[in-house]
């Protein structure tokens, strides 16, 4: 009997993408073992905090994933001189999780099975919006297994609220930590809800710093997916944002830990 053609059904799409998907991931637990070297190691962390419901969670979810497809992204991601880089999804509110571990990303048939486990990632629920918190574990925790040498490491940092934990130490402070270890990190605050009018500015004030960093506003959840996919062609491209740039300073090289 005929093979049923895979490629020209929905199912078996899927199927494919799965089945790239369990490959790429194979190699998430492993950060021992380095991984082949990239253009930029992007972490894309998602605030679930009490203000974000089960809507407002897909619709970023939604948002990562369609940016991931987007031909615009996957020509940065495949024009680079690695022509790959690594990426992670990280959610926090009073506490972070690696809800996607780090994954390498070299081409448009990875970034479709990447966008499709995105899609299903199940909802981390919180309460506070523990900002402070959550760039602290990233600066002692993630980064340094980061399992790839790469020439750009940024830090994507979402939400629609500002630090709200009393933090021991302010977040500029921590802030200041990544960017001195040559971090670049890029905030995208939501315009809704109560703190609409203000939090564009404090994310400038307090979150964006590093390397060329600069905040993009998403209008509402809504324009979650619009402002992602603008931020991940300037992430990933290493083209001059179109804001105001931040320190200037060396390319950063990260080992995986032995």
């Amino acid at each position: 009997m005929p093979h049923e053609p895979t490629s020209a059904t929905p199912r078996g799409a899927n199927r494919l993408a799965l089945l790239a998907f369990v490959a790429l991931m194979a190699f998430a637990p492993r950060a021992a073992l380095a991984l082949p070297d990239v253009d930029t190691a992007l972490l894309v962390s998602v605030d679930v905090s009490n203000s974000v419901d089960e809507a407002r969670y897909r619709l970023q979810m939604e948002g990562i994933a369609k940016a991931l497809e987007d031909p615009s992204v996957i020509s940065a991601i495949t024009t680079g001189p690695q022509a790959a880089i690594l990426f992670a999804i990280l959610t926090w509110a009073d506490r972070s999780e690696m809800t996607l571990p780090w994954v390498r990303i070299s081409n448009a048939t990875e970034a479709k099975a990447v966008a499709a486990h995105i899609r299903k990632l199940p909802r981390a629920k919180g309460e506070f919006t523990c900002l402070t918190r959550m760039l602290r574990n990233v600066y002692d925790k993630v980064l340094p297994q980061v399992p790839a040498n790469a020439n750009r490491v940024v830090v994507d940092v979402s939400g629609d609220g500002r630090e709200d934990c009393n933090p021991q130490e302010p977040t500029e402070k921590v802030r200041d930590e990544l960017v001195a270890s040559k971090v670049t990190i890029n905030g995208l605050p939501i315009l809704d809800g109560d703190e609409a009018k203000t939090i564009e500015g404090w994310y400038r004030e307090h979150v964006m710093g590093g390397i060329g960093s600069f905040v993009i506003a998403a209008n509402g959840y809504s324009d979650f997916d619009r402002a992602i996919r603008q931020k991940f062609v300037v992430e990933i491209s290493a083209i001059p944002a179109p804001f105001k740039a931040a320190v200037v300073g060396p390319v950063l090289k990260v080992r995986a830990s032995p």
